[in-house]
């Protein structure tokens, strides 16, 4: 069941206009040296003042001006617990491992009906997900290194899934054959991005903030997915999550994959599913019952971070990781969509 949760508080404090970026930065799919399950166990728990720092964040607007909010958190319970880590089982793991489990979604029928039409491009070659008329969820890496905006970044731009019409005898530019997706593109009006993901590549700390959430120009009237808090391994149907996106190596197809997650801290999942470059920044969700009724709900707990190498015992290992959806990132990313917390009181 999908527990409700009261969330913390994020408020706005004040906003200072920054320097314009360079974008002179490459887009990395793969990032090294991030801190790991077992360096995560040592790092201390963060204060609030901490957590008011790294929850901060830029707002990049289309015409390249860029702002920094300071944000104030209330009503948060810290835990004491640390960042305790929960394992399953361990084995090394690379992208695709052992027999390939992805599938290619090719019938129209699924392709742009709930919930795979909420998978859409991101024009820097990563995926997202709808989470509003104007909102999509991604990851921060894909339009940010930690320390300058990737070079796409500067004309973003995000394509949701379209299929070519029947009796539609001209063939548009971009149309696949085969029921292949083509793509309409919609503009990018501003980006968020939580400062904690600047200090978390620059310093080789954790992944934690490895999300970020674009304002479309235009609203879309397709059906979106709702973000729901991430439960524990423990809460999760046989503790399997699904996600769909758009990896490289099945060019203009959207591929689905689910599978079960391995271990977790408190800000991320590691996981075995299936998934390439191209598929970064994905949404991961699951179905739960809906509290006092029959009904089944599909809601996002997690934004997928892509294949990562991290340092387990002072050694490399390869995991793929997803960033947590939290109360408090849960709060963030809902005051970004609506402009005030009163709509995110509830979890």
């Amino acid at each position: 069941t999908w527990h409700l949760k009261k969330i913390p508080q994020i408020v706005s404090k004040r906003t200072f206009s920054l320097d314009s970026p360079k974008f002179e930065a490459k887009t990395k799919l793969e990032l090294n040296g991030v801190c790991g399950i077992e360096c995560q166990r040592k790092l201390p728990v963060p204060s609030l003042s901490d957590l008011k720092d790294l929850l901060s964040y830029e707002t990049i607007f289309e015409n390249g001006t860029r702002t920094l909010t300071e944000v104030n958190v209330l009503g948060l319970v810290l835990d004491p617990a640390g960042n305790t880590t929960t394992r399953r089982s361990s084995r090394k793991k690379r992208q695709i491992y052992g027999t390939d489990s992805r599938f290619s979604i090719y019938d129209k029928r699924f392709m742009t009906n709930f919930p795979f039409n909420t998978a859409v491009k991101i024009s820097t070659g990563c995926s997202g997900i709808l989470i509003s008329p104007k909102h999509v969820l991604t990851a921060a890496h894909c339009l940010h290194n930690g320390k300058d905006y990737v070079k796409g970044s500067k004309r973003l731009r995000v394509g949701l899934m379209k299929t070519k019409s029947r009796g539609d005898g001209r063939k548009r530019k971009g149309a696949k054959r085969n029921g292949m997706p083509s793509f309409q593109w919609t503009r990018v009006k501003s980006t968020h991005i939580p400062k904690g993901w600047f200090k978390g590549v620059s310093e080789d700390i954790a992944l934690d903030y490895d999300y970020a959430v674009l304002e479309l120009k235009r609203p879309h009237k397709r059906k979106y997915m709702e973000l729901g808090i991430s439960p524990t391994i423990k809460m999760m149907p046989g503790s399997m999550i699904h996600f769909s996106g758009f990896d490289n190596d099945r060019s203009g197809q959207l591929v689905y994959r689910f599978c079960s997650i391995s271990d977790e801290s408190n800000d991320l999942f590691y996981q075995y599913c299936d998934a390439e470059p191209g598929s970064t920044g994905s949404g991961v969700y699951l179905r739960l019952k809906e509290p006092n009724k029959k009904k089944w709900k599909r809601k996002i707990i997690a934004v997928y971070s892509g294949h990562q190498w991290v340092d387990v015992n002072g050694e490399q290992q390869d995991y793929n990781v997803a960033v947590r959806i939290t109360p408090l990132k849960y709060a963030q990313i809902c005051f970004w969509i609506h402009g005030n917390d009163e709509n995110c009181a509830q979890g």
